[in-house]
């Protein structure tokens, strides 16, 4: 039996999927029209993406496969994706809107993001090679910081929200101070953030900024993004697995559910919506079975109330911009500049 999946509010009325499916590291195509099938079918409804995950133009072709066969019409799925950090130049995060619509085979987006704070060059360009820049390992790209106000970005935006081509807008990746200074600013006001967010980086503090401002929370990595090493091993990552955590596999004991639904259920439950990765068609079927148990408000506190701390993405590439958002990332520390967005 299909769930329903359960929604919150956005601040212009529209309402987010608590639950999707996240694409970053779906590289390779065939995998991804799978488990893209296996998640429609599941009865995933949201499906987040983005420019530098170079799959948007996949997702279009399966969800055109949908539409057209009758299995699902426009209105029923929500789509999420980003706006690349090297298309912050308001004309060149205008042209990359309109070629992603194009790779997304779609009329409108439900929700789009300004993917990073740090606007950038790669290898000399800043949105002139749109999708063939190789943001992935092995590629070497040289990148040079741009100094570009979040305010000029956002307005071209703005212009897209009300053309009804953007259906919501909001951040990702961006600090308190940054996202308060843009609400300020900004007419068509962020209406969500999506951050990395899970029991080792919980985020309360950005989470009660948003609900004061009326913005939703998206987390990415919710489990801890296991996949991330072998994606990248050269990478200098932080060490951090929250589904090896002794409280959470305690509950996974209890409740007869994965530490991966676990970690899920607990989010859902702090109303924050989750969009777990993965290209495995037994795993995409797991991840969405987490609407028949509950966690005890006992369990969540214990989970709450876990104390390791970890940042598992840096950002690293970012480091000396002007816009860098981490103040908790120690840029003394030797680590790769050409690491991973998310």
């Amino acid at each position: 039996m299909v769930p329903v999946i359960p929604s919150i509010a956005l601040n212009n009325g529209k309402r987010l999927p608590l639950f999707g499916l996240g694409t970053w590291q779906a590289m390779n195509a065939d995998e991804l029209k799978v488990a893209l099938r296996v998640a429609l079918d599941a009865g995933y409804r949201l499906i987040d993406t983005a420019e530098i995950y170079q799959n948007e133009h996949v997702i279009g072709e399966v969800l055109e496969e949908y539409f057209k066969a009758g299995k699902l019409k426009r209105e029923d799925v929500f789509i999420t994706t980003k706006l690349p950090f090297y298309a912050m130049k308001p004309a060149d995060a205008e042209e990359s809107i309109k070629k992603q619509l194009a790779s997304l085979r779609l009329d409108y987006v439900d929700l789009y993001l300004v993917h990073c704070p740090c606007g950038m060059t790669v290898n000399g360009v800043s949105n002139g090679m749109i999708n063939t820049i190789r943001w992935k390992k092995n590629i070497p790209s040289s990148m040079e910081h741009q100094d570009i106000e979040h305010i000029d970005t956002w307005k071209v935006l703005e212009k897209y929200y009300k053309s009804g081509q953007l259906k919501a807008l909001g951040v990702s990746n961006f600090n308190g101070k940054q996202i308060q200074a843009l609400y300020d600013l900004a007419e068509i006001k962020p209406t969500n953030l999506q951050v990395e967010l899970h029991i080792y980086w919980p985020q309360h503090e950005l989470h009660d900024l948003c609900k004061k401002l009326n913005m939703t929370v998206t987390a990415y990595a919710p489990i801890g993004s296991p996949g991330r090493i072998a994606f990248r091993p050269n990478e200098d990552w932080p060490i951090g697995s929250p589904m090896e955590d002794p409280v959470v596999v305690e509950l996974s004991k209890k409740y007869g559910k994965s530490p991966a639904q676990v970690l899920l259920r607990h989010l859902l439950q702090r109303e924050i919506s989750v969009i777990p990765k993965s290209t495995n068609p037994g795993r995409v079927k797991q991840n969405i079975d987490i609407f028949d148990f509950q966690l005890s408000s006992d369990d969540q506190k214990k989970l709450l109330d876990v104390k390791t701390r970890v940042r598992l993405f840096e950002f690293r590439f970012g480091a000396g911009n002007k816009h860098f958002p981490f103040d908790d990332v120690d840029l003394t520390k030797k680590g790769n500049d050409d690491d991973n967005s998310i």
